[in-house]
């Protein structure tokens, strides 16, 4: 994997767990609490699973199992 997939991937993550945040304040004001974080809760599955996956891939790295290409 390359490390600007990697990069982009990280970013990705964080976008996706803010924009839960985000979605989850917002919609609150709008609609109930249940259903804003119904609402919410697949940005920040996505975000975390993402993270989660990241994080495996980094241990592998370290492992040298997996390499990061320049």
């Amino acid at each position: 994997m390359r490390a600007t997939t990697l990069t982009k991937l990280v970013g990705l993550s964080a976008i996706l767990v803010v924009g839960g945040f985000v979605t989850m304040g917002f919609s609150r004001l709008a609609i109930g609490y249940d259903l804003a974080r119904t609402l919410a809760a697949p940005l920040f599955l996505s975000g975390f699973a993402i993270a989660v996956g990241l994080f495996a891939f980094g241990v592998l790295w370290k492992l040298g199992v997996v390499a990061i290409e320049e």
